[in-house]
């Protein structure tokens, strides 16, 4: 007997396990820990403010996807969205832009994993004196547990996902609590006290680098869309998934700027503080150790790596469910082939999971870097794609809700999407003007634009798959209008 099949999707999913794809992938256990440094490199000590942008930003987003999300549900989160909104070759690059951003962040949570598998068991003293390939290791055994669990049932996963990150969220928001009342009482160490400096750019940053630590903002929020992707899946769609992905990001939003403000003023504002805070191996387990105890820290430190994990988990779902529905409505049997036995789409996992291999360990091979150089330049890759994709269901929902047929919602409310257009083009255009001239971050925006490049040469040389995914499109009843 067959173990796989074309037949569709199995609907088994609540709200709180639509929130769990969200949340893993966002993995703010993850980001509070490693995302801020990079922030850091560009802004100094003004990480918190760096992420309030980032915040506004994505709340500006989740507009068009919430609005989307109540008319639709799809696999392919924006390529169905964007296809039935803008046309389906939009739809596919939009959609392969998605996917590319999920893969490249399954290469930077993989290594996020190694980086922070590798300190928890150099603090427990199980390895010291490890190689410079160890991080690699502990990520490739992460990949692996990727695919073994995204081949099983989606519920079981995201009930995975969202234990793990609740658990860690909540020992890092209470160490949070703690070392704020020590900054507040005098009683840090280092005598580093509250200093609201944090909200305000350092003197001689310009403008185009805080918008360079953005990036590293919206990298941290990344994925609050993911629920999108299990609209075939879920019970009802296009009340929970609107709900789910609403909910992230107010949550990510109030939860990265608040830790970073702590996390910064715990290492210290002036420039000896700004150094501690990016070469730490684990921000909030760094500060656990020194602030409450040695056993709070290895605990923190363990959650993140953990969260990284349940987020390359995350990112394999939403990049395979994003493949399949690609490979579904293209024609291709093989990557439309469902588990007989799960229900989820095998074949489309395991190319996913290769892709993030090839780009973990092709990185390693070629240019003989370390885990944390893979967990940047993928990050700020993805990151730059993301930002495209966001912007093409920006505009479809606009399309969609203003300027066809009917208007779908109050006509001020567009005010809403066309602000988080204009910052969505800011970011982009701050990262690739005035163009990086030194080191692997002049490759980041080639590398992105290629990946979509890609997608789009695909959808133009080939105008029978064009009119296929189109007709795909029309027909498929997920894609009809709510009413």
């Amino acid at each position: 007997m067959s173990v796989e099949t074309s037949r569709g999707l199995v609907k088994n999913l609540n709200i709180w396990e639509a929130i769990g794809i969200s949340v893993a992938l966002m993995a703010p256990s993850m980001a509070a820990n490693i995302n801020p440094q990079g922030t850091a490199t560009t802004v100094g000590r003004a990480v918190p403010l760096a992420f309030a942008l980032a915040t506004a930003g994505v709340l500006l987003v989740a507009y068009g996807f919430v609005r989307l999300c109540q008319n639709f549900h799809h696999a392919g989160s924006v390529y169905g969205f964007v296809g039935a909104t803008m046309g389906p070759r939009s739809g596919v690059v939009a959609g392969w832009g998605l996917m590319g951003t999920y893969i490249f962040y399954g290469g930077v949570t993989s290594m996020a994993a190694g980086i922070f598998g590798t300190k928890f068991l150099d603090e427990l003293g199980v390895w010291r004196h490890q190689p410079a390939w160890s991080g690699f290791l502990v990520g490739g055994i992460a990949i692996v547990l990727a695919y073994l669990l995204a081949v099983v049932p989606a519920r079981n996963g995201t009930r995975i996902l969202l234990t793990v990150e609740g658990i860690t969220v909540t020992l890092i928001v209470i160490t949070a609590i703690i070392i704020f009342a020590k900054l507040v009482g005098g009683s840090a160490p280092g005598g580093h006290k509250v200093d609201m400096s944090v909200f305000t750019i350092p003197s001689g940053t310009g403008t185009s680098s805080v918008f360079l630590g953005v990036v590293f903002g919206f990298l941290s929020f990344a994925g609050f869309e993911a629920a999108s992707t299990l609209g075939e899946e879920a019970k009802n769609p296009r009340k929970d998934i609107p709900r789910a992905i609403l909910g992230t990001a107010i949550f990510g939003g109030i939860y990265f700027v608040l830790i970073t403000a702590v996390e910064v003023m715990g290492f210290g504002t002036d420039a000896a503080g700004v150094k501690a805070f990016i070469g730490s191996g684990s921000l909030m387990g760094d500060l656990g150790t020194s602030y409450v105890a040695s056993w709070v820290g290895t605990t923190i430190t363990l959650g993140a790596a953990l969260s990284a994990f349940g987020c390359l988990l995350a990112c394999v779902v939403g990049a395979s469910r994003l493949l399949f529905a690609l490979g579904r409505d293209s024609g291709s049997a093989r990557l439309a082939r469902v588990s007989v036995k799960n229900g989820t789409p095998a074949t489309a996992t395991m190319f996913i999971v290769l892709a993030v291999a090839v780009i973990d360990f092709g990185w390693k091979l070629i240019w003989h870097v370390q885990p944390f150089d893979v967990f940047v330049g993928s990050g700020v890759i993805g990151t730059l794609i993301l930002l495209v994709a966001y912007a093409l269901a920006t505009i479809g929902a606009v399309k969609f809700l203003f300027f066809t047929g009917a208007k779908k919602a109050k006509s001020w409310e567009i005010i809403i999407p066309i602000a988080g257009l204009i910052l969505l083009a800011y970011t982009l255009y701050r990262n690739v003007i005035p163009f990086p001239t030194s080191g692997a971050a002049r490759a980041y925006p080639v590398v992105g634009a290629l990946w979509l490049l890609i997608g789009a040469i695909g959808v133009v040389a080939r105008p029978g798959l064009a009119a296929k995914v189109g007709a795909k499109l029309t027909a498929d009843e997920n894609l009809s209008a709510a009413r």
